[in-house]
C-alpha cells in the first residue's frame, strides 16, 4: 500500500493525469512539406502544440512556422482521415484560419485558446457530419486526434492545398521514459527501506 501511495504521490508530482481523472491532453506534431499530400519540397518547417482541457471544453493552439515559400492564408486542423497518419480529410476547425493565425507571412507563430462549446470554433460541415452539435463534434476531433486520424496543416498561396502539416500525437516516448524513471526510483527508495 505504501508503495502504490508513492507512486500516486510521483504521478502527480510529475503532471501525470490519471485516466480517470483527466483534465488535459496535449498533442503535438512537427509540420513540413515531404507530411504533405500530396508531398512536396517546402523547406518550411514548424510545431504545433494542441492542449484540451475536457473539463472546461478549450483547446488551446500553440504554432511556430519559419520557411515557408508563400505567404499563408490559412491554417487549421483536418480530421478525420480514413488510415490514421496518412491521406486527406476535411477541416474540423475555424475556416478559413484559426483566429490568431498569422496571415500573409512566411514565419510567425500563435498562441491562442478556444472554447469548443462554441460553433465558432468548428468548420459547420464538421458539427453537421459528426452528431450536429458543439459537444458532438468536440467529442469526434477528440476521438479523431486520439486516433491518430488529424493533423495541423498551414496552408500558402505556393501551395493552397498545405505547404507544411503533421498528424498529431502524444509526445513520446520522453514522457514515457520519464514516468518509468519516476516509478523505478520510487521502487528502489522503498526496497532500500524493507532492506
Amino acid at each position: 500500500m505504501k508503495l502504490f501511495a508513492r507512486v500516486l504521490v510521483c504521478l502527480l508530482t510529475l503532471g501525470v493525469a490519471l485516466p480517470a481523472s483527466a483534465l488535459t491532453i496535449v498533442y503535438v506534431a512537427s509540420l513540413s512539406g515531404p507530411a504533405e499530400a500530396p508531398p512536396n519540397a517546402s523547406p518550411g518547417t514548424g510545431t504545433a502544440t494542441i492542449t484540451f482541457d475536457t473539463t472546461l471544453s478549450t483547446m488551446r493552439v500553440e504554432a511556430s512556422f519559419s520557411g515557408l515559400t508563400g505567404n499563408t492564408n490559412a491554417a487549421h486542423i483536418h480530421c478525420c482521415t480514413a488510415v490514421p497518419g496518412v491521406s486527406t480529410a476535411g477541416v474540423a476547425t475555424q475556416t478559413p484560419s484559426f483566429t490568431g493565425f498569422p496571415l500573409g507571412v512566411t514565419a510567425g507563430s500563435m498562441d491562442t485558446t478556444f472554447n469548443m462549446t462554441l460553433a465558432a470554433s468548428y468548420n459547420a460541415a464538421f458539427i453537421a457530419a459528426n452528431g450536429g452539435t458543439p459537444a458532438s463534434a468536440f467529442t469526434a476531433l477528440l476521438a479523431g486526434i486520439a486516433s491518430g486520424r488529424a493533423y495541423y496543416n498551414i496552408h500558402s498561396s505556393t501551395f493552397p492545398g498545405g505547404e507544411i502539416r503533421g498528424f498529431l500525437q502524444v509526445p513520446e516516448p520522453a514522457a514515457a521514459a520519464l514516468l518509468g524513471l519516476g516509478v523505478a526510483g520510487l521502487a528502489l527508495a522503498g526496497r532500500r527501506r524493507a532492506d
